[in-house]
């Protein structure tokens, strides 16, 4: 697929949204971005929620691609889940659509790139024994889904909408399962799932440039010792990461131990999320 020029990132005032506002552009992409928050220093930035179908319909008018990061990305009531993470993800879907209709997709225009989440299967057991995993006890992209709150059931609902949205429309979609992008691990846990910013910003860009990808979930992590899941389906797009976590292993391991087994919030892909889940702000 030809490099998208304009992407609408949504989600741009977050976490994650800050960071990919500072790489992405080193790809050739003209970011026009979108958030409930707003962004200082951006003045052009849309600012509305993903209920306001019209904000939606005039954010996505001449973009060639979309990076949706925009929702609640921790726990919360279902009803605010649903408002946010499922209604709008599909106000998102239902304006691309739109936009793009089938001459659109046709043209090579008309993808989204969908922020899924590792708590789309967070129930799911972790590998046990020593890193680095042997690949036949890695996590398979295709493992049953087990969401471990309501936002990951959320994530859930958007990988099968994306789904939809390519078999009924021609819309495509990676659906990035992503572990935790930060600039550095924090816990243990961490050490198995993290996406380094750099590495993030090349799976994103890989997502944006495959040819032919229909829906496709991947896995989202940097190349780490610990690795618990398969990166086979984020490398097919051509996604080459360059960082591993465990140069912050030693330090995080003194200061924390090794994962207990024998913990639920261990034992589980999900860690904490599975017995007691940070809460969004309400």
């Amino acid at each position: 697929m030809p490099t998208p020029r304009t992407v609408l990132l949504t989600g741009a005032a977050g976490g994650l949204g800050t960071l990919m506002r500072g790489l992405l552009p080193a790809y050739g992409y003209e970011l026009r971005l979108f958030d409930a928050t707003p962004i200082e220093g951006e003045p052009a930035a849309i600012t509305a929620d993903l209920a306001d179908k019209q904000a939606l319909r005039e954010a996505v008018r001449g973009v060639d691609a979309i990076v949706h990061l925009a929702g609640i990305s921790l726990e919360a009531p279902f009803e605010d889940i649903l408002r946010s993470n499922i209604e709008g993800t599909y106000n998102l879907y239902e304006a691309a659509r739109d936009e793009w209709g089938a001459e659109g997709t046709a043209a090579g225009r008309g993808r989204i790139v969908f922020a899924s989440s590792n708590h789309a299967v967070g129930y799911t057991p972790r590998p046990r024994g020593d890193a680095p995993c042997p690949p036949e006890r890695l996590i398979p992209i295709d493992t049953p889904r087990r969401p471990d709150t309501y936002y990951g059931l959320s994530k859930c609902f958007g990988e099968d909408l994306a789904q939809l949205y390519w078999d009924r429309d021609g819309v495509e979609t990676v659906s990035v399962r992503i572990g935790s992008c930060f600039m550095e691990p924090t816990t243990v846990r961490m050490l198995s799932v993290w996406l380094s910013p750099g590495d993030g910003a090349r799976l994103f860009h890989a997502a944006l440039t495959a040819d032919r990808v229909g829906h496709t979930v991947a896995y989202g992590s940097s190349a780490n010792t610990r690795l618990w899941w398969d990166l086979g389906t984020a490398r097919a797009l051509g996604y080459e990461p360059q960082d591993d976590s465990e140069q912050y292993a030693p330090k995080l391991v003194a200061e924390q131990g090794e994962l207990d087994p024998e913990r639920p919030d261990h034992a589980r892909l999900g860690g904490h999320f599975v017995t007691d889940p940070p809460r969004w702000p309400s």
